[in-house]
């Protein structure tokens, strides 16, 4: 899920001005008379939301961490957050550390965000995160990528994981400009408007023809003579919109999330037809569903709607393109989508979520879900309180915590019972969670 937020001046009053979405938490970026306040809610029991525990956050918080360091790009992947300051030379990573897809060089779990001493000193012009791995271009166009790799989707030629930041020097000699994850495969474009895709390729999602995974970056067919200028991922399916503002999708496409109107896989990147006549201008993918903001601020949908994530009223499939009429007659200028939900923010700085909100992750301080986009007033410009969002956060002292001292050991079968028929108590030495702490299994 890639969205790239830039910092203008300082505003004259708070305003969102980059989303992110995981796959059940959000973030947002708000430029304030201050400085940049970066604000997270949602799931947190991995530590993706940077507040210092396993807490979920149904309403917008401050992470106090990077408050004021000239955070200009946020984005999330499943169960972690990234952050980019611009002023600060320096890349923030948190939350779940396996795979090393937080690039601090070990799997450790983060709960505050933390730099990554590797890129320090570089500029990042475009970061992306997949499930478990994460992909940077900085701003001399050089390429690197950390993480989880079992499909080749670090690009590195391999399938070795990474816990640190690796250079991709199979594009040495190219200019990356943008970079997209979706699950288990990368996607980029250069300054010529070439794209390149590599790591797993079962339903066509590199985009060269074939199935095959992809261990290097490998350009790309269908799109000669045409100069990408976006590109994004979903969990399992690719976008590109050209210059012209005409949008392609190849990859998988059980749920019609390629917006063809059918839900036949693509092999390599097809021209989304029904936007034909619309000169798009942003897009993004979530896990089965894709949305593209036009020229003129319209919002259109695609995919699977079980959870109202395409926005469209129903909770039904879309396999054609069609207009969020909930945001009929505003102009969208941000649009962000994460697993099963999805966020906008318009021109006048009005902020609407919809989709899924099981663990909060719509901001709205319940957990119902919405099929169609409702407004978050606490994000909106006019409404926004910036003391809202920092009185209640309070930053703890832990950083970064091994898997095994988070998680219980799981029994393979259940504990005997005492003479009295109850559950014997475990001993002291036994290993049960702390408090914040869960089970994986």
């Amino acid at each position: 899920m890639d969205q790239e937020g830039q910092l203008a001046a300082q505003p004259a009053e708070p305003r969102v001005v980059s989303l992110a979405c995981g796959s059940s938490h959000s973030l947002a970026l708000l430029a304030t008379p201050a400085g940049s306040m970066v604000l997270s809610w949602g799931r947190g029991e991995d530590g993706q939301l940077g507040h210092g525990d396993a807490e979920e956050r149904r309403r917008p918080q401050a992470v106090l961490t990077l408050l004021h360091r000239g955070v200009n790009d946020l984005q999330c992947g499943a169960e972690y957050s990234v952050a980019a300051s611009g002023t600060e030379k320096q890349l923030f990573s948190w939350g779940w550390g396996d795979f090393g897809r937080l690039g601090t060089g070990d799997c450790r779990d983060v709960f505050i965000p933390a730099p990554l001493p590797a890129l320090s000193g570089r500029v990042v012009a475009s970061v992306a995160c997949g499930d478990t791995h994460t992909v940077v271009a900085t701003d001399s166009g050089e390429l690197f990528s950390f993480g989880r790799n079992q499909n080749g989707q670090l690009g590195l030629g391999s399938i070795q994981d990474t816990l640190s930041p690796q250079p991709v020097t199979a594009l040495q000699g190219k200019r990356v400009v943008r970079v997209a994850c979706g699950a288990e495969h990368s996607v980029c474009s250069t300054d010529e408007g070439e794209v390149f895709g590599w790591g797993w390729g079962r339903y066509g999602n590199v985009g060269d023809g074939e199935t095959q995974d992809r261990h290097t970056p490998t350009k790309a067919k269908g799109l000669e003579g045409v100069k990408v200028a976006q590109v994004a991922c979903g969990w399992r399916h690719s976008i590109a919109v050209d210059e012209a503002g005409s949008m392609y999708t190849w990859g998988w496409n059980s749920y019609g999330q390629l917006g063809h109107g059918d839900r036949i896989d693509q092999y390599i990147p097809k021209r989304v037809e029904a936007l034909r006549q619309q000169r798009v201008a942003l897009v993004t993918g979530g896990w089965r569903h894709t949305l593209a903001a036009d020229g003129e601020g319209r919002v259109w949908a695609a995919g699977w709607g079980k959870f109202g994530q395409c926005g469209v009223g129903t909770n039904e499939d879309v396999v054609t393109p069609q207009q969020v009429q909930a945001l009929a007659g505003q102009r969208v200028v941000l649009l962000e989508s994460g697993w099963k939900h999805s966020l906008a923010v318009t021109d006048t700085g009005r902020f609407y979520a919809w989709g899924r909100n099981v663990n909060g992750q719509l901001g709205t301080g319940g957990t119902q879900d919405s099929n169609v986009p409702v407004e978050i007033l606490a994000l909106s410009v006019g409404s926004i309180n910036l003391d809202a969002f920092t009185q209640e956060a309070r930053p703890v002292g832990v950083q970064g915590v091994a898997p095994s001292d988070r998680y219980a050991v799981v029994p393979d079968s259940a504990p005997p019972s005492n003479e009295a028929g109850g559950t014997l108590q475990p001993s002291s030495a036994a290993a049960v969670p702390e408090p914040n702490k869960r089970q994986k299994v």
